[in-house]
């Protein structure tokens, strides 16, 4: 109402402002010609304004001045009134706006936050903070009413929890009360057991009614398991096929949508699982959170009511052994009256009982002091042929303990005879019970020496002090190897007795005990005479004499047999030669006697002399063919004239070689070949000057042939040389060539081969050019025809180094494998030793070769070139 009256009061105030101006602008013109006709001094009429106008035009001007000026104020107060009416409106719509607001507030202050309220625009500040004070209150209003509902169900729970001592009331409780307060239609409550590390189910509650299920699930199985393996909740909306029956055991009438697992934990130790399951397609964040406080609370419970059950239950052990032991303390009192009696009875028993024991433990130590010490081994078999006892001596004979003779040993070193003999021992000692039977065996010692045994076996099962087959062991090696020498010492008495050399036989001091029948016919004595007579006998031959004096007494020194020979004269052999051994005999490690065997090498000294003196004219000739092969072979100072960066290392086999370096030079192409005859030493020096002139005569005769041009005319030359091409020709000799034109000017080089490579070494690479896979000469094949030797060019490039060689350096066995020195070998030294000028490349293979080789023979002649460009 106030705002209406305020309106009407503005609207006749804003008439009347008009109304003045209205009447000022009417009176401007009026006072402007009255001061016309007053200034003029003319009549005050029109007639007076036209006069005085006419006099003075300027003053239609004037006069027009207060009617502008009217109109300028008109227009202004028409603004004005236009801009007042709008702010009049601006303040109305605030004022309407201030009292909806008044109205929206005291509807949130009386709680009532569902009041519809629009804000009209964004200026309107205190509208939205209104709006957003009534969501923020709508919010709180929900928390408050959220956690009232958790702590509500927090205390309904504990009220249970307090209620109950027994775990599976506690547990049924408090699953039914958590299913009706969450409005879930299945549950289920499963205790740990930490020492089965195994959850059993404690109780199910499912559509209002107790199911009973005996369900056990191990850590990690199933997503029961897993919840209490991972000690977190699991919530699944997407339900496994068959997850009632496989992994959770809630059985019920319609498939859950929705499934909730939450563990039950406190101070980190997990106590049990509980399972909800919900026919809703998702389960509250709500219920979630409140689940997970109130599952502290239960597992802090259940933890409690196990260490309570615990303390009861130890409590009434120890009343009932507190019992016990009152019960009992009068019977222990009149007990030990009785023991005390009964000990000093035991007393004087102990003290005849420790007599009677030391007595048989003296007997023991005797008894086993005897075993131990016994030259025999006593052994007891069951009748399964199972070792039960064998006497400690086995230790001192064999080296063996008796617990490892027990282990299998008594077999295990018996030969595939003496096991055998021993089983065929055994079965006769089954079947014919108390008589004795015995074999002999070899066995190996511990040391690894053999000896022999000697056994005697008997049958004594049927005695119950002994109850097996009893066998008696010793070692006759001693007497074996006396029997032995006895036989070979016959042996020895008749070889001698027929053999061609003069045996005799010695004491330390120089007497004779025994001489052949050779005797006679080289010393001129009688054997019968000589025998039991010292070495004056011997006087006649004084280079005998000495040489048994001096054997003397170098073996008894040393005590080794020694060696020499001897020249003298004998009356019926003339003069004779004799190689002569003295060979120390011993009895029990000690020097006895000394036999003396003399052979006579007069024959075969006089052979070995011719074959000295034919080969010492062999190696005469050897070396005087060496002389020539060195005189028409290239050497490194004469390549260099014309290969400034060249090397050639040259090692024969033998004296003379099979493989040759070949160079010639012809007007402007130098040719430069490694060549590897058949063979070595002799024959292949042989055959090496024919490849040496026949290369001479092809290359001087024609110098336009192509380095293949000149081994095909080489092979030709060869063949024909050796009678090669003929039909009954059966010489297959031949020779290998790696063979090089080069031409400086022309920076050309041109190579083939018979077997054998070159290797070109270019920027840190290397090319291989193979040459053909035959050899120059042999016999050609009657039903295939040859192949032309192919040529290889090779454009000549600053740094450029070949290589070739023969096969005598690839071939070479050493190492610690004994394997081929090989091409593979060449490759990577050269790679590895890219920057070495020839000369270092020289002492590198040379030391290579050479500590590769070793030790080991040299199996061919070796031959290696480089060259630098």
């Amino acid at each position: 109402m106030t705002n209406y009256g305020n309106n009407s009061n503005g609207n006749l105030r804003e008439r009347q402002r008009s109304i003045a101006i209205f009447v000022i602008t009417l009176l401007f013109p009026i006072i402007a010609w009255a001061l016309d006709i007053a200034t003029h001094n003319l009549p005050m009429s029109p007639k007076g304004v036209a006069m005085a106008h006419a006099q003075s035009p300027s003053l239609w001007l004037i006069d027009l001045v207060p009617f502008i000026t009217s109109l300028a104020i008109w227009a202004v107060s028409r603004w004005s009134k236009s801009t007042i009416g709008s702010l009049r409106e601006e303040i109305e719509q605030r004022d309407q706006d201030i009292n909806k607001n008044a109205m929206f507030a005291k509807q949130i202050g009386e709680g009532n936050y569902n009041t519809d309220f629009k804000v009209d625009g964004d200026d309107d500040i205190l509208g939205h903070s209104l709006l957003l004070m009534r969501d923020n209150l709508i919010n709180n209003q929900k928390k408050d009413a959220e956690q009232s509902w958790i702590s509500q169900g927090k205390e309904e729970i504990s009220d249970i929890l307090r209620m109950h001592n027994d775990l599976n009331a506690l547990a049924y409780e408090v699953l039914v009360k958590l299913i009706k307060y969450i409005n879930i239609i299945q549950g289920a409550l499963y205790l740990y057991d930490d020492q089965t590390q195994t959850l059993h189910n404690l109780s199910t509650y499912a559509y209002d009614r107790r199911k009973y299920l005996n369900q056990e699930f191990r850590l990690g199985e199933g997503l029961i398991g897993q919840c209490a393996y991972e000690k977190e909740f699991i919530y699944r909306t997407e339900i496994p096929e068959g997850y009632a029956t496989i992994t959770s055991g809630i059985l019920g009438n319609q498939k859950p949508q929705s499934i909730l697992l939450m563990p039950l934990i406190t101070d980190e130790k997990l106590e049990g699982v509980l399972e909800f399951a919900s026919i809703e397609k998702s389960i509250p964040e709500l219920t979630i959170r409140f689940l997970r406080e109130v599952g502290e609370i239960i597992a802090r419970t259940i933890f409690n009511l196990r260490v309570n059950q615990k303390t009861e239950k130890l409590l009434r052990e120890a009343q009932q052994m507190t019992q016990e032991l009152r019960e009992n303390e009068e019977e222990l009192r009149q007990n030990a009256e009785e023991m005390r009696a009964t000990h000093e009875e035991l007393e004087h028993s102990n003290i005849e009982l420790e007599t009677k024991m030391k007595e048989v433990e003296n007997a023991q130590k005797r008894l086993h002091s005897l075993l131990e010490n016994a030259s025999e081994i006593i052994s007891i078999y069951n009748s399964e042929r199972e070792l039960s006892f064998i006497s400690p001596s086995v230790s001192k004979i064999l080296g063996y303990t008796p617990q490892e003779m027990m282990n299998g040993k008594d077999m295990e070193r018996l030969t595939r005879r003496g096991e055998t003999d021993f089983n065929n021992l055994f079965d006769n000692l089954l079947k014919n019970p108390r008589i004795s039977a015995s074999i002999q065996y070899t066995f190996m010692k511990k040391d690894g020496e053999k000896i022999f045994i000697e056994v005697i076996g008997r049958n004594l099962i049927d005695d119950p002090a002994i109850n097996g087959i009893i066998f008696n062991m010793r070692d006759i090696t001693e007497s074996k190897r006396a029997e032995k020498e006895e036989r070979m010492r016959s042996k020895m008495q008749s070889l001698s007795e027929n053999s061609v050399e003069m045996i005799m036989r010695v004491n330390t001091s120089g007497q004779f005990f025994y001489a052949n029948p050779m005797v006679d016919k080289y010393l001129g004595i009688s054997s019968k005479v000589l025998i039991n007579q010292h070495t004056t006998a011997l006087e006649h031959i004084p280079s005998l004499a000495d040489f048994i004096k001096e054997a003397i007494k170098s073996i008894k020194t040393n005590k080794e047999k020694t060696t020499s020979e001897i020249t003298f004269t004998s009356k019926e052999m003339g003069d004779v030669i004799m190689h002569i051994t003295a060979i120390p005999e011993f009895n029990e490690n000690e020097l006895e006697t000394i036999l003396l065997v003399g052979h006579d090498v007069t024959e075969a000294k006089r052979i070995e002399m011719e074959i000295h003196e034919k080969n010492q004219k062999i190696t005469e000739s050897i070396n005087y063919a060496h002389r020539i092969q060195t005189a028409i072979l290239p050497n490194n100072k004469l390549i260099r004239q014309h290969l400034p960066k060249s090397f050639i290392f040259y090692h024969p086999r033998d004296v003379v070689s099979g493989d040759f370096p070949w160079f010639f030079v012809k007007d402007d192409n130098i040719y430069i070949a490694v060549v590897d005859c058949t063979g070595h030493g002799v024959p292949g020096a042989l055959l090496s000057f024919i490849g040496y002139f026949t290369l001479n005569n092809v290359v001087d005769h024609d110098a336009s042939y192509t380095a293949a041009q000149v081994l095909d005319n080489l092979h030709a030359g060869v063949r024909t040389t050796l009678t090669q091409d003929r039909p009954d020709a059966d010489a297959r000799d031949g020779m290998d060539v790696a063979f090089c034109k080069i031409n400086l000017k022309q920076k050309k080089l041109q190579y083939a081969g018979a077997h054998r490579p070159l290797l070109l070494l270019r920027n840190n690479e290397i090319l291989e050019y193979k040459g053909n896979r035959k050899a120059i000469g042999g016999i050609p094949h009657p039903k295939k025809a040859e192949e032309l030797f192919e040529n290889h060019e090779v454009d000549i490039e600053q740094g450029d180094k070949i290589f070739f060689f023969s096969d005598g350096l690839v071939d070479q066995t050493g190492g610690e494998d004994k394997r081929k020195f090989s091409i593979q070998r060449v490759r990577e030294l050269l790679l590895s030793h890219s920057q070495d000028n020839m000369q270092e490349l020289n002492d590198l293979f040379a030391k290579e070769f050479f500590d590769f080789k070793g030790e080991l023979k040299q199996v061919d002649d070796v031959l290696l070139i480089g060259i630098e460009f």
